[in-house]
């Protein structure tokens, strides 16, 4: 049998290969449509592509990834398009057209009774069409990548003007002599507001570069009060947007063994985040709590409902849902970092976050994190041996 001939007759067959190898190696939580995604038309334009007449200059130019524009381009393109999409990388989409070579020839060369010349050119042919598919399909990505990079600029120059043109507005009136103390006060919370908007801006890109390399966030756990953290990231929060009300309900001891700084962050984010699509009257509703083994905070806003569509994907980088009311510090432009860096810092303490939203009880945002104790012990091993005993920070 011929391999055209082969991949037409058991395209299910080696999509289900194609399948179980891209669930593996993949990001999580992918749909059958998602894994798929345009592979069975690349195989069935493939298998037309290898029948087809083909001279030695033709070869050579599809060697070089500069081959005749035809359906199999089109469709590598966009698979390359919306691999980059749903977050795999570049060396995830090389390692898909491995394997989808690997699995037809392993599964047609069984079936092949004479190694004949005519066989050997049609291997030929088959990985020409595979290559062809793979240079389009990581030309498309690599478009793909400079695009949203292109974005990503645009949107944080956009997203710093904003505070920095307050600050920059507060330093030319305080530089006059005839401000009360009043006015004095009112445009240091300006400044102190602006400076707290765009430090979190940098800490959300420092985290995302640091992802996008590769490299999971630094997790440097100590002995904390998860309240304490708490507590300093709904000041934060209520600096950026005061005109929301915060009510914060802790039960029990949330000491343990985290990275305060980052559960900090990951905190301010999600409450900023609750600011800003929540319904303005209704307080956004912090409540923790902890067990001998994890410790859960449920963060609550009322506002409009986050579609069924958009739950997960809310978690990736450059993904913003459109606000209930306009907000009065951060741009609709907004880089859309906040609930992926919340995400990060949760999975490096081997915890998760985790949304649901309806009509009636509004939008909650989860954090579930294993609760270690062992480093408080640690501790007090160190502190009996030195004779210095410290108070547990927040």
């Amino acid at each position: 049998m011929r391999i055209s001939e082969f991949i037409r007759s058991n395209v299910e067959v080696i999509l289900a290969e194609w399948d179980r190898f891209a669930r593996c190696n993949g990001p999580l939580e992918m749909t059958d449509l998602v894994l798929r995604n345009h592979a069975k038309q690349m195989l069935l334009t493939i298998a037309a592509d290898i029948e087809t007449p083909q001279s030695g200059e033709e070869q050579t130019l599809k060697s070089q990834g500069l081959g005749e524009e035809t359906d199999a381009r089109s469709a590598a393109s966009i698979h390359g398009h919306q691999r980059h999409k749903n977050e795999f990388s570049l060396v995830q989409l090389g390692a898909e057209f491995r394997a989808l070579r690997s699995t037809v020839l392993r599964l047609w060369l069984p079936q092949v009774d004479d190694m004949s010349e005519g066989t050997v050119l049609e291997v030929i042919r088959f990985n020409e069409s595979i290559d062809q598919a793979i240079a389009e399909s990581m030309v498309s990505y690599v478009e793909a990548t400079t695009e949203a990079q292109n974005m990503f600029l645009a949107v944080l120059g956009h997203d710093l003007r904003s505070p920095l043109a307050s600050m920059s507005m507060a330093g030319e009136i305080l530089a006059r002599d005839d401000l009360s103390p009043v006015q004095h006060s009112k445009l240091a919370h300006t400044v102190q507001r602006s400076s707290k908007l765009m430090k979190s801006m940098v800490d959300d890109l420092l985290g995302y570069t640091r992802v996008q390399f590769g490299k999971s966030l630094p997790i440097e756990q100590a002995w904390c009060d998860v309240s304490g953290i708490l507590q300093a990231a709904l000041d934060d929060a209520k600096a950026t947007h005061p005109q929301t009300q915060y009510e914060l309900r802790v039960t029990g001891d949330l000491a343990a063994c985290y990275d305060g700084t980052r559960l900090h962050q990951l905190f301010v984010n999600l409450l900023v985040n609750a600011a800003q699509h929540g319904a303005k009257s209704r307080p956004v509703i912090i409540e923790a709590s902890a067990s001998n083994h994890r410790t859960s905070v449920r963060i609550t806003n009322e506002g409009n409902v986050i579609p069924n569509t958009a739950l997960n994907s809310i978690f990736k980088p450059l993904v913003q849902l459109a606000p209930d009311e306009p907000s009065d510090t951060r741009p609709g432009t907004s880089l859309g970092l906040g609930l992926f860096i919340a995400r990060e810092i949760a999975e490096g303490h081997g915890g998760t976050v985790s949304v649901t939203s309806d009509q009636q009880k509004g939008t909650t945002f989860t954090v579930e994190l294993p609760r270690d104790l062992s480093c408080h012990q640690s501790q007090l091993t160190s502190a009996h041996q030195t004779g210095k005993y410290l108070l547990p920070s927040a």
